[in-house]
């Protein structure tokens, strides 16, 4: 059974940049395909990124041309390096880890590990 830990959440002044990270254990971290979603209040969870285990990403959603996803296999630890925030980035920001796949995973069914989840404000 994958378990996923996040952290790096926080209070940010829109404009900066913020890492998140997210460190998994049990499972074969090299083998999963790994993402990251948002939930922010009154809304559903958007996939941002997701990063299969030979180095295919894909990013979707607000976060593309700002957001990074990246692992470290040795240290089973998934990042999402987030640039040039605004009010509107502040949500409940969740690791996720899915099925080996050369391609995507294409439903938010298909990530069957998540995080409990890191929160990211973003205001002045």
């Amino acid at each position: 059974q994958v378990q996923l830990v996040e952290s790096g959440g926080g209070w940010v002044q829109p404009g900066k940049s913020l890492t998140l990270s997210c460190v998994a254990s049990g499972g074969t971290f090299s083998d999963l395909t790994v993402g990251w979603f948002r939930q922010a209040p009154g809304q559903e969870r958007r996939l941002l990124a997701q990063l299969n285990y030979i180095g295919g990403r894909v990013y979707q959603g607000p976060g593309a041309g700002r957001f990074t996803i990246s692992r470290d296999n040795a240290k089973n630890t998934v990042f999402l390096q987030m640039n040039n925030l605004n009010p509107e980035d502040t949500a409940e920001y969740f690791c996720v880890a899915g099925p080996k796949t050369r391609g995507v995973l294409s439903s938010i069914s298909e990530f069957t590990h998540w995080g409990q989840g890191t929160h990211v404000t973003v205001s002045s």
